[in-house]
């Protein structure tokens, strides 16, 4: 075996065990600062490029949530090339986490990525990346799920087998229906009843039980359902609650806003469904606050800046003894599909953003009778259409 061939091989089993490398900086004879270490493989000249887009995304219906409604999602789509290789990675920015076009790409341009001889120095590079602001979450985001395509191209295998999991685990996703009229609710509950396992509905406003009682009018699949912070008083809440649970609801997501987290505990405790934190659950720091008052958390990688500290949520979540759900913006396959590389470990999907849009630029993770099928190609396993 030559030495290229044993550090791929080696640099699986390490990945496979959870790490990736963490280059610490050394020193050469006449360098006054240090400078990564690096384990090239490659040529020794090759260092990463990052480049960066604008993109629009064009959903395929409108969508209305408790606080508004839309019907496109501005997004930034990115690549990080290394020696041949390109990692796709983007950030897709909903109105309610505060994010621009601009303030992405002015991160972005922040971004020095060629002081790193070796892309698979994750855990270092994105503590740098991580380090230039304090927000820009989805900036950050796309480079660490481009870091990931890319690391996954250069071992030649998908994510989910470099990190030990089996993809026929992956299971079924949500698919979500928007709060909207109760003809336009029947009618898209009867185009996706028999496609999915599982439907999202969102609720929140004065409709709730219309809305329901619509959908149940078509399906008696199971529902989950997402109030996005839209109940204010804990007693309404519960009543809600205990009223959807009669109709075959699975679980809700954020039944209050994330400031009254009291109420939100009361809820919890008397709720006879799981209850999932979403707004009030950005990154890894925010899990110690929530134990006791959600059952579960609901991770989105453009909140938490990546898969590397999804990862971390999952790990901490679950020592905690909570569920773990992981969920998406409106996006590409390329954000979605790097989202379902953790679906074989986890409590719900929500990975459907992909296919509430018209124009998608990659072809990844697929739905098929409802379960989510991954693709056996190397980093996210994407082809660019």
């Amino acid at each position: 075996m030559n030495r290229r061939d044993f550090l791929k091989t080696a640099a699986v089993a390490t990945a496979g065990s959870g790490l990736l490398y963490s280059c610490r900086p050394i020193l050469d004879k006449g360098d006054s600062l240090p400078r990564p270490y690096s384990i090239n493989t490659h040529g020794a000249t090759a260092r990463m490029k990052l480049r960066y887009e604008p993109y629009e995304l064009k959903l395929a219906h409108t969508f209305t949530v408790a606080s508004y409604s839309r019907t496109t999602t501005p997004d930034v789509q990115v690549e990080i090339e290394y020696d041949g290789f390109i990692g796709y990675g983007e950030a897709s920015m909903p109105p309610y986490l505060g994010h621009t076009v601009e303030s992405v790409c002015a991160f972005l341009a922040k971004v020095d990525l060629e002081q790193f001889a070796d892309p698979f120095c994750i855990e270092d590079i994105m503590a740098y990346v991580d380090s230039i602001s304090e927000g820009d979450a989805p900036a950050k985001a796309a480079i660490d799920i481009a870091l990931h395509d890319l690391v996954g191209k250069l071992l030649g295998q998908p994510l989910y087998r470099i990190w030990g999991y089996d993809a026929a685990k992956a299971g079924s996703t949500t698919f979500t229906i928007g709060i909207d009229t109760a003809d336009v609710v029947r009618e898209k509950t009867l185009e996706c009843a028999e496609k999915f396992n599982i439907l999202k509905v969102k609720v929140g406003l004065e409709n709730d039980e219309e809305m329901i009682r619509t959908i149940r009018s078509v399906t008696d699949l199971p529902l989950a359902v997402d109030a996005n912070q839209g109940w204010k008083d804990k007693y309404k809440a519960l009543d809600e609650i205990l009223w959807l649970k009669e109709q075959g609801i699975v679980m809700v997501e954020q039944p209050m806003p994330k400031e009254q987290l009291d109420d939100i505990a009361w809820v919890t405790e008397r709720s006879p469904l799981p209850i999932f934190a979403d707004e009030s659950c950005q990154r890894l720091c925010d899990i110690p606050h929530l134990k006791g008052a959600f059952t579960g958390i609901n991770i989105k990688l453009m909140k938490c800046t990546g898969l590397l500290e999804a990862r971390k949520m999952m790990t901490y979540a679950r020592a905690e003894g909570m569920k773990v759900m992981v969920g998406c913006m409106t996006e590409t396959s390329c954000a979605t599909t790097a989202a379902a590389h953790l679906s074989p470990v986890i409590d719900f999907a929500d990975l459907d953003g992909n296919l509430l849009i018209a124009n998608d630029r990659f072809e990844g993770m697929v739905v098929e009778g409802g379960k989510m099928i991954l693709p056996d190609r190397p980093g996210l396993g994407l082809i660019k259409l």
